[in-house]
């Protein structure tokens, strides 16, 4: 999700799998090199299934020709990937994509590709926190493999900013009050959109989700699938329906958790994501309230306004930390609060840090609003998810308002988030700097002619509102609902059995959940 640009702009990286302990240690005491899982060190190469490298075009036939050569990585296996810079131009410069597996851990079937979000978030990551993402059957049935799409992580990641020019860009305040913030606010935005192109070149309009998608069947034919089996989270539900939408005919097994409405416009998007965060918050304060004793009030309302009467706080007066050299600006205690809200398990740390707060110490919604922009304890980001988010949205869905626009669509965003609207509206601008253009339209999707397509949904999902499952499964031509009553973000191994089993039936054994299954 990271700043909320006007498009589909939601967040699944792998801190959100993490179990409580693992996410304390980060939040304590930085982020690892993201190598480490548990696994076997090799699995048995398959023979390519047949016709699984052939090119949809002849000019592509050195792509997807190509051989992964693995090495090891810590416990996993990686190799590199050469796919065209532009599709268009098959023959001019490549981008070199990082791919990371798992060994399966039992009798293999196959190769499950996996996404989690952002975009940006780097798919190496996720697929090498394989056993804190996925539950044994699938561990034991497939090689799970990730890969840092084009643009992302260590796959020719796009910059658009220094490190202390990002650090200003995420702490600022991200819903201007006055004339000069204001002017700062687009300053930024333009500088950022200008960065992009300033410091990345060519590749900085060639980091679309269309080009992600065409790369998946490239890295489809190398794992020498005939069809490619996909698990996609958050924005990886939008990546998975694309390369649906293009090539139905390789679809094998497919899961999209979390889903993105790629039916509506990106106000609309924003407007209903807004809604989703403030249900989220609600579910945390009720819950704060039920236990009796809340350090936020005695009611739902009182512990609302105590929540938004601090961030207006912040805002006003920047609070000291641990850091000598860092306050808490507005930016970072927004970050700070809606990064529990995406794992119920994480709002043990939202009590804290918010507690804190009240008392006068910003250090643990640093820390927090850190993790969730990837920024390290001595001040270096581990990835460019920040700007590739930017980058990948604004591309694939290049529309903007105007600053001076904003106030007349306050009241709307306002009335579906009275906590977090103002951000989310003036989200409404963030592409107005974007410089890049993207060299191939976004298809209208509806994947005819594809394989079973399960789509799950969360009834109190914050990033991606239960809605969007609902539409997207109605989009695609073969969509299957399946739906989960809970909160946080993403449905599979949340602790709700009827999911867990459902989506490992489907990818394990080929078994189709009855559509409208809810859970």
């Amino acid at each position: 999700m990271k700043r909320w640009v006007a498009a589909a702009v939601v967040l699944g990286l792998v801190y959100l799998a993490m179990g409580a302990g693992a996410f304390a240690a980060l939040v304590s005491l930085g982020n690892d090199d993201g190598t480490g899982s548990t696994g076997s060190t090799s699995s048995p190469s398959a023979a390519p299934e047949p016709g699984s490298t052939d090119a949809p075009d002849p000019g592509l036939e050195r792509f997807y020709s190509q051989e992964l050569d693995w090495s090891s990585c810590g416990d996993n296996q990686c190799a590199t990937l050469a796919v065209p810079l532009d599709y268009a131009h098959p023959d001019g410069d490549t981008i070199e994509l990082a791919v990371l597996k798992v060994p399966a851990a039992g009798d293999r079937i196959g190769s499950l590709v996996v996404n989690p979000g952002g975009p940006g978030a780097p798919g190496t990551d996720y697929a090498a926190s394989a056993s804190s993402v996925f539950r044994q059957p699938i561990l034991d049935a497939y090689d799970v493999v990730g890969f840092d799409p084009r643009g992302t992580g260590s796959s020719d990641p796009v910059d658009c900013l220094s490190d202390s020019e990002l650090d200003a860009y995420v702490a600022e305040d991200p819903d201007p009050d006055t004339p000069a913030e204001v002017s700062d606010y687009v300053r930024n935005l333009d500088a950022l959109g200008r960065g992009c192109v300033d410091r990345s070149g060519a590749l900085a309009s060639h980091v679309t989700t269309v080009e992600a998608a065409r790369d998946m069947d490239v890295l489809r034919a190398a794992l020498g699938q005939s069809e490619l089996d996909y698990f996609g989270a958050s924005y990886g539900t939008k990546l998975g329906a694309t390369y649906a939408d293009l090539f139905p005919e390789r679809v094998g097994r497919m899961v999209l958790d979390g889903a993105v409405d790629l039916s509506i416009g990106p106000r609309q998007l924003s407007l209903e994501q807004a809604a989703g965060f403030e249900t989220a918050l609600r579910a945390y304060v009720q819950d704060c309230v039920d236990q009796g004793d809340c350090y936020l009030g005695d009611t739902l309302q009182e512990g609302l306004t105590r929540i938004k009467t601090f961030l207006d706080q912040v805002d006003a007066q920047p609070l000291k930390t641990d850091d000598p050299d860092r306050d808490l600006q507005v930016g970072n205690a927004f970050y700070g609060v809606v990064l529990p809200l995406y794992n119920r398990d994480y709002w043990t740390y939202l009590d804290q840090a918010l507690q804190a707060g009240f008392d006068g110490d910003g250090s643990l919604l640093l820390r927090l609003s850190d993790v969730y922009n990837s920024r390290d304890q001595d001040g270096s980001y581990t990835d460019n998810s920040t700007e590739a988010n930017y980058a990948i949205n604004c591309l694939d869905e290049p529309w903007s308002i105007p600053a001076s626009q904003v106030p007349a669509n306050l009241p709307d965003f306002e009335k579906a988030s009275p906590t977090f609207g103002e951000v989310f509206a003036w989200g409404l601008t963030t592409c107005g700097g974007m410089q890049a253009k993207a060299t191939e339209e976004a298809p209208t999707i509806d994947a005819k002619g594809a394989a079973p397509i399960v789509v799950v949904g969360t009834t109190r999902d914050p990033a991606t509102p239960y809605q969007w499952a609902q539409h997207l499964a109605a989009q695609l031509d073969s969509g299957v609902l399946v739906s989960r009553d809970g909160d946080g973000h993403t449905g599979y191994n949340s602790g709700n059995r009827c999911v867990d089993t459902a989506i490992e039936d489907y990818l394990v054994d080929g078994t189709v959940p009855d559509d409208g299954l809810r859970c």
